[in-house]
């Protein structure tokens, strides 16, 4: 049993289960005066349509392309795109430097086509048609010779480097396993060749008992804040079934995961009033043909905001010389947010 005014009052370290890496946690540093530094808050009301996006429907791209006038999402490949989908293979040796080439294909998502919205704003059936393009894109891109994983994401707010605020995510596919994914595929093929079932579903058993990190939960999904969560608010959706993909997920899972990820984005907004900046992503088993049954696919989101919408946490000095450290604890965070309810 966890000694919960413990964790609460004295500085600790925490163990990730996923990535086999520890953060350090300072509960006692939340009564410091010092508050961060403030930032100007944006005001700024977005009409629906913009003539001057990218991403509106029927508007012209940077390329000379013209987006169709869609009515609800719109995928098409990244016109600036960090990977190239053909390239000379290489390898270099030289002594203690090396490269390799990589492959893969960049798709830009858009969630709707109304420019002055946000997943926080979208009706559950209109995100629900999102995470169906998901499933597409990932068995499409998956399907892919060159391709081994599929990455799905979004970068929400200029502080997180949204480039346009036109409500949309990427998807950057590639022929290696990138390095959180590499982490994490390990973590879970040790648990699931010991035990015999995936490390989320025996996670997600522990803190549903306990109820301490939980902060919303449908049918088939629960929202925790993470035991060793780094940044001041960060959430995970987990699927309640084993699932090692999205594609896995059946039409009523489906629209449950589009409520989770409804009911978490609304929830960021309401926490400072504003439109709540963060990135997402979800991490889910690799498309190389090895098995990897040991795959519990998962969602999590990554939000710089401290403690208003001003005060950002940054990831300087001790963090990124050492070891990652906050001062909010997890449990703390999810009362934060449950509270929104």
């Amino acid at each position: 049993m966890i000694q919960t005014d413990v964790l609460q009052n004295q500085s600790h370290k925490r163990y990730n289960i996923l990535t086999g890496e520890w953060i350090l946690v300072s509960p006692h540093r939340t009564k410091r005066p010092w508050q961060g530094q403030q930032e100007k808050r944006s005001e700024e009301e977005r009409p629906s349509y913009d003539e001057n996006c990218y991403l509106c429907p029927g508007n012209k791209r940077a390329n000379g392309e013209v987006n169709p006038k869609y009515t609800d999402t719109f995928a098409f490949t990244n016109d600036f795109a960090a990977l190239q989908s053909q390239s000379d293979p290489f390898v270099i040796n030289d002594g203690l430097l090396r490269a390799e080439s990589e492959e893969g294909s960049c798709k830009v998502i858009c969630f709707s086509p109304d420019h002055s919205k946000s997943l926080a704003d979208m009706e559950t059936a209109d995100i629900e048609k999102v995470v169906s393009l998901w499933q597409e894109e990932y068995q499409l891109l998956g399907q892919r010779e060159n391709i081994n994983y599929v990455q799905i994401f979004e970068n929400k707010g200029t502080v997180m480097g949204c480039s346009n605020p036109h409500p949309h995510g990427q998807i950057w596919a590639q022929s290696s396993i990138p390095n959180e994914v590499v982490k994490k595929d390990a973590r879970q093929k040790e648990y699931f060749r010991k035990h015999g079932k995936s490390l989320l579903s025996d996670y997600v058993l522990q803190e549903t008992s306990s109820k301490e990190r939980l902060v919303y939960e449908n049918e088939h999904f629960v929202i925790l804040v993470p035991f060793w969560a780094i940044w001041p608010f960060e959430t995970m959706i987990v699927p309640r079934d084993y699932q090692s993909h999205i594609g896995q997920l059946s039409g009523e899972q489906k629209t449950a995961f589009a409520d989770a990820i409804r009911f978490i984005t609304a929830s960021y907004d309401k926490l400072f009033d504003c439109s709540f900046p963060y990135s997402a992503g979800i991490h889910q088993a690799p498309t190389s043909e090895e098995n990897h049954d040991h795959w519990h696919w998962h969602m999590s989101f990554y939000p710089p905001l401290l403690r208003s919408a001003t005060v950002k946490k940054f990831m300087v000095g001790y963090e990124m010389f050492a070891m990652p450290q906050r001062d909010i604890t997890a449990e703390g965070a999810a009362q934060r947010l449950r509270e929104l309810a």
